[in-house]
């Protein structure tokens, strides 16, 4: 595409249904509490519309609107409650869930309403002019309530390609009872762009202004999105890092990173695209969900090169091999070491790490480090903390404050069928005088024998370096490396420890895995203290 579509605010809404389809996804359930700080996050990125969830359907999302009310201080978002069209032969000013949408209290409010007549004639067993009905009295009550109204049109493009003259006409029902928007859904989420572009520009005949909302169900929940706004729709519903039922809805990170960067349409304030991966990582954290690595945008890798000729590139410039500067999301480029790599890579990551510029061959010289490592069974592409001591023990640099005397840990049953874990550490820092007396002993118990090594060394360490208090191991991963040797395989071991808000990850290797477990923790507290020491 040559020409952006504008340079202008866009008139694109974002409206985000994290807190409740997003709240559908296998695993995830979010408290009240939780619901309350992400709406609080999505206010601060300058999402336009937040859907909380749906008001008497469940005491979590009612409880959450009642704390809304006095709770929740919107600085620029609008809060929305959803909820479905009356039921068939009721009145909706009579309808207990219709009096919950108005007990909410929200500006907004957004109807679920068919718009396939199987769905109609099977799932809710009533006419075709029965589900009409239910449309215009339910829009039409609530807007006279003064709410404002929207129509998320259920299976609306199966329900296009089945029966286009019944979906249609749910749409001008919409429009003719007061609705501000009708958002066409592919609840199944079995769309490609092509189907999606055809029937927007169909639908958009009717007059009412349309919105989209797409699952990932073929994986192309955002190219959807993008074909619907390119077709007319105004309005792009999704969920903070794809969250969702089966495979997900539409991405939102993704979204607001193509509308910004690729078709230059702001759809956040001023500003407040730099904080997207933020947020998005502050959002899966109170999700309790792993982030995603390779999320467009806010993944840890998706500015992460490996390949040597790529490295060579972007020393030069680089805009070479990136679309976008990373930090203009809020994100950073990051450069991996492998036996893949060249001296590009090390060179870029020793500028990285703060080491300046190595000689040409300094560089080579680690690179044959790593490659033999490697073969080891040693992986520092996803190790930067393992990668930088190492670096620092090739270039005669200090790589540890503290020296081990000994450690042991052992794990037994008690009479009680409880296991026992008890760990020791013994250790001196490197510049006391008298380096044995000087030693710190410590024991300690913990849930398992790779806890009561980090209990032990920690209670070893922190006489000496307080600042330890500060570093907490946040993930742990093993991975078997000789395929078929069974328990007495090498392993991997990887260890992610948060200092500052800031993950770190070390590497440990062996055929004990509590020796490769140790390696790894033991080099997480040695990097910790020396990455304040760079050259």
């Amino acid at each position: 595409m040559t020409e952006p579509l504008s340079t202008a605010v866009s008139g694109i809404t974002l409206f985000d249904t994290t807190l409740r389809d997003g709240a559908q996804q296998e695993g995830l359930r979010f408290s009240v509490e939780d619901k309350l700080r992400i709406a609080h996050l999505l206010d601060s990125l300058g999402l336009g519309l937040i859907e909380g969830g749906w008001p008497g359907s469940n005491p979590n999302d009612t409880a959450f609107f009642q704390r809304a009310r006095t709770e929740l201080e919107l600085t620029g978002s609008r809060l929305v409650a959803f909820g479905s069209t009356r039921r068939p032969g009721a009145r909706a000013a009579d309808d207990p869930l219709v009096a919950a949408l108005r007990e909410a209290a929200t500006p907004v409010v957004c109807l679920v309403a068919k718009s396939d007549s199987r769905h109609v004639e099977k799932a809710l067993r009533t006419t075709l002019d029965e589900n009409l009905e239910m449309v215009r009295d339910t829009v039409g009550h609530l807007v006279a309530e003064g709410r404002e109204v929207m129509v998320d049109c259920e299976h609306f493009f199966d329900g296009y390609r089945h029966n286009p003259a019944y979906a249609l006409e749910v749409v001008r029902a919409a429009a003719e009872s007061g609705a501000s928007i009708a958002v066409l859904c592919d609840t199944n989420g079995g769309m490609i762009p092509s189907f999606i572009t055809d029937i927007v520009s169909d639908a958009a005949a009717v007059g009412l202004p349309l919105g989209i909302h797409c699952h990932n169900d073929t994986g192309c929940a955002v190219a959807n999105s993008m074909a619907a706004m390119e077709a007319g729709a105004v309005q792009i519903q999704g969920t903070l890092n794809g969250y969702g039922e089966r495979t997900g809805n539409a991405d939102l990170v993704t979204v607001i990173g193509n509308l910004e960067t690729k078709y230059d349409l702001r759809v956040l304030p001023e500003g407040r695209l730099a904080e997207l991966a933020g947020v998005a990582h502050a959002v899966g954290e109170i999700a309790n969900q792993l982030p995603q690595a390779r999320q467009p945008y806010a993944g840890r890798s998706s500015f992460a090169h490996k390949a040597g000729l790529h490295a060579s590139a972007i020393r030069i410039d680089p805009d070479l091999y990136q679309h976008i500067d990373p930090a203009v999301v809020g994100n950073d480029m990051r450069m991996l070491v492998s036996g893949m790599s060249g001296r590009a890579n090390v060179l870029l990551k020793a500028s990285e790490l703060g080491f300046g510029e190595l000689t040409r061959d300094q560089a080579s010289e680690v690179v044959e480090l790593v490659k033999e490592r490697e073969v080891d069974g040693y992986s520092y592409e996803a190790a930067d903390a393992s990668f930088e001591l190492l670096m620092r023990d090739h270039l005669g640099l200090p790589t540890s404050p503290f020296e081990v005397v000994f450690w042991q840990a052992s794990s037994h049953q008690t009479g009680q069928g409880r296991v026992s874990t008890t760990a020791v550490v013994s250790l001196y820092p490197t510049d006391a005088p008298d380096r044995l007396a000087g030693a710190t002993t410590v024991e300690a118990v913990g849930n398992g024998p790779v806890h009561a090594l980090d209990q032990a060394l920690r209670g070893a360490l922190i006489d000496h370096f307080p600042q330890v208090a500060g570093c907490r191991l946040t993930d742990y991963r093993v991975r078997i490396l000789d395929d078929g040797h069974g328990t007495d395989a090498t392993v991997r071991v990887l260890i992610d420890t948060e200092i500052d808000q800031h993950i770190t990850t070390t590497v440990g290797v062996g055929t004990d895995i509590i020796e490769a477990s140790w390696e790894a923790l033991s080099d997480a507290y040695r990097h910790a203290l020396v990455s304040g020491m760079k050259v």
